[in-house]
C-alpha cells in the first residue's frame, strides 16, 4: 500500500530544506553573483568586467581574501552609481556621462525580516567559543568553535524535522521545528544522535561537533523565523 505519511513527511523535510538553502543556492537578481567553490573576488571580478576595487567597495568588504560559498556580491553599480569600468555614452556636448544601470532587485533574503526574537527561549547549543556572529548579510547565524565530539544540544524543545547530509555547505545537518514560526538548524556535526520524527527536550544531547562540509571543527547554529533567518543572540542568554 502506498505510504502517504511517509511522503508527507518527506515533503515536509523537502520544504524545510529549501528555506535553508535559499541562502545558499537561490538565483539572485541581475547585477548579483553567489558565490561558488573555487571562486575567488579577481576571477568573479573578470568574469562580470569589473574591478576588485568595485566590487570590494559595492559590498563593504573587510578583506577581499575572505568571501565565502553562498555568499551573494553585488557585481553591478547600485542605484544610479557608476562604476569605475563602466560604459559611457556621449551627451551630445562633447562631455562623456557614464550610463546609469537600470534598477535591480536586491538579493534573495537581503532583509532582515521584523521578527519578535523575544518570544522564544533559547540555550546556548554548545559550549565554545563563538567565532562568528549574525550579520543578516554573509552570515546567516553563529559559529561556534570547540573540540571535536563537544555535545551538541537542542536549543528548545520540538520535533526533529530533518537528520542528514544532503544539503550542500551544511554537512551533518540536524533541523528542529519548534512551533509553527521558529526552527533551528545545527550543521557540520561528527554524529547525530538522533533521528526524524524524535521529539527532543530543551537541552538534550542531539550531536556531536564535527567539521563536515567545513574546514574548522564549529558548530554552525540558525535560528529561523517564518522562515527567514534571524539573529540568534537576541533569544539566547547572554554570556
Amino acid at each position: 500500500m502506498f505510504d502517504t505519511t511517509r511522503m508527507m513527511k518527506r515533503l515536509v523535510c523537502t520544504s524545510l530544506l529549501a528555506v535553508l538553502a535559499a541562502c545558499g543556492s537561490a538565483p539572485v537578481g541581475p547585477g548579483f553573483y553567489r558565490v561558488e567553490r573555487g571562486d575567488t573576488l579577481s576571477k568573479i571580478a573578470r568574469s562580470n568586467r569589473q574591478s576588485m576595487q568595485n566590487i570590494v567597495r559595492w559590498n563593504n568588504l573587510p578583506n577581499p581574501d575572505s568571501i565565502e560559498v553562498g555568499q551573494v556580491l553585488r557585481v553591478a553599480p547600485p542605484g544610479n552609481a557608476a562604476s569605475t569600468t563602466g560604459a559611457v555614452r556621449s551627451n551630445g556636448g562633447g562631455s562623456a556621462t557614464a550610463t546609469p544601470p537600470s534598477s535591480r532587485p536586491a538579493p534573495a533574503d537581503s532583509a532582515p525580516p521584523s521578527a519578535p526574537a523575544s518570544s522564544i527561549s533559547l540555550v546556548w547549543p554548545a559550549d565554545g567559543t563563538v567565532i562568528r556572529r549574525f550579520d543578516g548579510a554573509n552570515s546567516k547565524g553563529i559559529d561556534i568553535s570547540a573540540a571535536p565530539g563537544t555535545p551538541v544540544v537542542a536549543a528548545a524543545a520540538g520535533t526533529v524535522v530533518y537528520a542528514g547530509n544532503g544539503l550542500r555547505g551544511y554537512g551533518n545537518l540536524l533541523i528542529i521545528k519548534h512551533n509553527a514560526e521558529y526552527l533551528t538548524a545545527y550543521a557540520h556535526n561528527r554524529a547525530l544522535l538522533v533521528k526524524e520524527g524524535q521529539t527532543v527536550a530543551r537541552g538534550d544531547k542531539i550531536a556531536e561537533m564535527g567539521d563536515t562540509d567545513t574546514d574548522r571543527v564549529m558548530l554552525h547554529f540558525e535560528l529561523r523565523y517564518q522562515g527567514r533567518s534571524i539573529d540568534p543572540s537576541q533569544a539566547l542568554p547572554a554570556r
